[in-house]
């Protein structure tokens, strides 16, 4: 393009300031670094000895904190360059960097801070500085720092400004050097030449990189829209949608960078993640948690928050499957253990839902919490008017407060009937403790009684036991199971005698009970074996009834001693409860095919949100936050210690309502802060969120915000993913390519009756080689096959083919990524959610329509968008009938009648 010359002199002074301050800031880091100019434990421990090691330990965080900055600053001094004007028309250059600006630089500003905006705002764009001035933006540059041998470059730097551009500069540094030679140039080709380099240097417009690695693209300065909703307030309930490629995941990197340094939250924010840090005793920084829906993507997420100087390990950045299993299991005993606690057992192809229960997963959810609330409060209600029919007048006496705190509750107030419950507990555990210590006064008699006859007894009954356990009976009496003393096996020993005579004492109380209730006990059930064992050696029939009487008086009194506790720990067994009742009424569940104590990993999203929910209404409430410690309230402390300050969801859409509402009740009730973003049109799960209704159940507040410019896509393959929404009836999204960005590629290839790997094969190497010649290098390339067997026989036959000019291929097994960034690799489809590649290959497309008729469509878009300028398609047989209308799209190869190499004029 033709430059006026003031121009170009005013371009070439841009590069000559950038470039010389682009070296003072990495060299001032430099510096700091190599100083050791970082406040210390050391340095602080010798001016005062007395000093708390809290405060010795935030001096600590913020030394590292600073140390991390200048090791980033000394990489990339710089993002960009701004330049504004005042009303009074004084002008202003800033630079901003990606971290906490080094000192001594008074117009070094972190994109993070409020001032960072500038970078994103468009020319012409008022903004007000925090100090109330208002400027407009004049000039904007984005720099991309080189360090090299000789000095600093900027490579691929977008200039604008009022008069010209925007421009894409290929080097600052070739353009300085091009300057300081024109003297010397006298000979007519030497300037011609030097011409024709200025030329290529200086591109019109925004060129599209290449993408040459696997991974997520690194954008250091998000666009105006973006930039505008990562600096939303922390407490927001934010989901962005939009189609691949507009940065969403990236958005959501931005925020959790900016939400984690406390420096650049609001005053009020920052004294809020104080509070919440001292209560829970862990810091901001680390208070947080992010879900992915697979390994894959959540290895390329933590490479990418370490760009953004983020530390993202394995216990921040989550699967939805592991943590489930982790919550369920170690924290609210729902699955089972080896040590003997738990309800269920996780069966990931339980055949046990009904179609009814995957399409209407909130309408089931809310069947079973209404179910199992009113289960819970008729429970109390039984169990106070059991106490109201007692013998003895002070459990009647007892049995009547309680029965009159329930009958005035209102419907639904669980947590003030606690709060009620909770004035009686002294009065409930004096009853249970004298009742308790009389009937197991008796029982302890009838063992002395065995023991006074035999010396061995206990011994005999410890083998007894330890064959029940080697043969694992695992038949439970239900009815035993929920009128059990909770207290009597907390720390039950395994074997010996102690073990022997906890298993004696639960025995003798469940035949005692049953006898009372009129009832038998289950002969299969461990405590009905030992029953039989023991035959006469137990209470005499006389003792039985009065212990039996005790006992109940004792389980009714029981479940006011922690009616929290035992509201949430019961979950798991109501649900068991309900799940029976609605089978009978062949409601949300098939009738056969599983056992009673087996749970689809779907169920257990649901038993998990009512606990969650559950807990989350009553730590919601102030002056249950406040006596968090009290009796009454203790049994949430453990749920307590699960909250994190933010929870983030990449793919969001992956996922059912029900384990978004999971997710969401993980926020820390005070900040409920809450960040996912996704496309409903790449739902790649049967039971994946559906609709912004379906979110808005999650939070009814819920920010709902879309991005659709892509930055991903050339125009040809942006046109092919509009025009398949539209063929496949998937949500229309109104997507823009960038302005000013050359968007031009090639149109899509296509192979068709290719029955023969062989012919595939030939194909694919092909094109492959077509591609390397046009980049001038082999870019990020990836291969996606229908299943898993596929993987290793399409890389190793590719391989060969391809031996000769020495790329190779790499199989990725279970999607896990592999080899150098050069490699050509091949992937099951099912692991592709949320990477992005130049050139992608899909093998057997008509194949993928027969395998996964529900979803095809889906994995169709998602895998035509993930790549960027190169796309690849073949089928066994011809082009589904779904996409057919789709085929004018396409061409045969890269230079196919349409299509157009990238770089090429029109």
């Amino acid at each position: 393009m033709e430059l006026t010359t003031e121009s170009r002199q005013h371009i070439e002074q841009v590069a000559g300031e950038a470039l010389t301050q682009l070296d003072s800031i990495a060299t001032a880091a430099k510096r700091n670094l190599h100083d050791g100019r970082t406040l210390g434990s050391d340095a602080l421990a010798s001016v005062n000895t007395m000093t708390s090691s809290s405060a010795i330990q935030k001096l600590d965080q913020i030394s590292q904190a600073n140390r991390e900055s200048y090791q980033v600053l000394a990489a990339e001094p710089a993002i960009a360059r701004v330049v504004v004007v005042d009303e009074e028309g004084e002008e202003r250059t800033y630079y901003i960097c990606r971290t906490t600006p080094v000192s001594g630089f008074q117009n070094l500003a972190s994109y993070r801070a409020p001032v960072g905006r500038l970078a994103s705002l468009a020319i012409g764009a008022e903004f007000t500085l925090p100090n109330g001035t208002v400027v407009e933006v004049l000039e904007r540059a984005q720099l991309r720092p080189a360090a090299l041998a000789d000095g600093w470059d900027s490579r691929d730097t977008v200039v604008e400004a009022e008069h010209f551009g925007p421009l894409t500069i290929e080097s600052l540094r070739a353009l300085l050097t091009e300057v300081a030679g024109e003297e010397v140039t006298e000979d007519l080709l030497g300037q011609l030449l030097a011409e024709e380099t200025v030329k290529a240097n200086i591109i019109d417009g925004v060129r599209r990189s290449v993408i040459t690695k696997m991974g997520l693209r690194d954008q250091p300065v998000l666009d105006q829209y973006q930039d505008e909703i990562f600096r939303l307030p922390l407490d927001k309930r934010l989901l962005i949608l939009g189609p691949p490629g507009t940065g969403k995941t990236t958005t959501l990197i931005r925020r959790l960078g900016q939400k984690l340094d406390t420096a650049f939250l609001e005053e009020g924010e920052q004294r809020l993640v104080e509070i919440v840090a001292t209560a829970q005793g862990v810091a901001h920084a680390n208070s947080w948690l992010m879900f992915t829906p697979t390994e894959l993507l959540k290895q390329y997420l933590k490479e990418a928050f370490a760009r953004e100087g983020v530390p993202a390990s394995d216990l921040r950045i989550r699967t939805w499957q592991d943590y489930r299993r982790e919550l369920a299991r170690n924290a609210f005993g729902v699955l089972r253990t080896a040590s003997g606690g738990g309800t269920f057992v996780l069966k990931d192809s339980l055949p046990s839902l009904s179609a009814e229960a995957l399409n209407r997963p909130i309408q089931w959810f809310d069947d079973f919490n209404t179910w199992q609330r009113n289960a819970y409060v008729q429970e109390l209600h039984e169990a106070a008017n059991m106490l109201r029919e007692a013998k003895a007048p002070e459990v009647q006496s007892l049995g009547e407060r309680l029965s009159s705190i329930l009958t005035q509750a209102s419907d639904g107030a669980l947590a003030s009937t606690f709060g009620s419950l909770a004035a009686e507990l002294p009065k409930v555990q004096a009853l249970v403790a004298s009742l308790k210590e009389a009937s197991d006064g008796k029982i302890k008699a009838a063992l002395n009684l065995q023991l006074n006859r035999s010396r061995v007894f206990l011994d005999e009954l410890a083998r007894f036991i330890d064959g029940l356990q080697q043969a694992q009976t695992t038949d439970v009496d239900e009815q035993d199971e929920l009128d059990a003393d909770e207290d009597e096996d907390t720390t039950a020993p395994r074997t010996g005698r102690a073990a022997a005579l906890n298993a004696y004492m639960q025995a003798v109380r469940a035949q005692a009970r049953a006898a009372a209730s009129k009832r038998a006990v289950s002969k299969s059930s461990r405590n009905g074996k030992i029953i039989e064992w023991l035959a006469d050696r137990g209470l005499t029939e006389a003792d039985r009834t009065d212990v039996g009487a005790s006992l109940l008086v004792q389980t009714n009194a029981r479940r006011f001693v922690n009616p929290v506790k035992r509201y949430l720990e019961g979950i798991p067994k109501r649900y068991r409860a309900f799940r029976r009742d609605r089978q009978q009424a062949e409601n949300w569940y098939r009738n056969e095919g599983f056992e009673a104590r087996d749970i689809h990993p779907l169920e257990l999203d649901i038993v998990l949100l009512a606990i969650l929910r559950a807990a989350g209404d009553l730590i919601s409430r102030p002056n249950v936050q406040r006596d968090i410690d009290s009796p009454a309230w203790s049994a949430l402390q453990p749920i307590l210690g699960h909250y994190r300050n933010q929870v983030l969801v990449d793919e969001a859409t992956d996922f059912s309502p029900i384990q978004l509402a999971c997710m969401a009740a993980l926020a820390h009730p005070r900040l409920r802060s809450f960040f996912a973003c996704g496309d409903f049109n790449q739902r790649l799960t049967t039971w994946g969120a559906r609709s912004a209704d379906e979110m808005k159940w999650v939070f009814a507040d819920f920010d709902i915000k879309e991005i659709t410019v892509s930055y991903r896509q050339s125009k040809q393959l942006n046109d092919l993913a509009r025009a398949m929404i539209h063929a496949v009836g998937g949500t229309e999204q109104n997507v823009s390519l960038p302005a000013h960005v050359d968007s031009g590629g090639v149109a899509p290839a296509l192979l068709e009756h290719a029955t023969d790997t062989a012919i595939v094969v030939s194909w694919l190497a092909d094109r492959i080689r077509e591609i390397e010649r046009f980049v001038g290098q082999l870019p990020s390339t990836a291969i996606f096959v229908n299943a898993e067997d596929d993987v290793a026989p399409v890389a190793e036959a590719l391989n060969a083919a391809l031996s000769e000019h020495n790329i190779q291929v790499i199989a990725c097994r279970e999607g896990q990524a592999v080899g150098q960034e050069s490699n050509v690799r091949v992937f099951d489809i099912q692991h592709i959610k949320g990477l992005e590649f130049e050139a992608v290959f899909f093998v057997g497309i008509d194949q993928l329509a027969a395998l996964h008729p529900a979803l095809f469509d889906k994995y169709l878009y998602v895998g035509t968008t993930r790549a960027a300028t190169y796309l690849g398609v073949t089928c066994d047989g011809a082009l589904p009938p779904a996409i057919e209308s789709l085929r004018a799209h396409f061409g045969q190869d890269w230079q196919a009648p349409g299509s157009q190499q990238p770089g090429t004029e029109q």
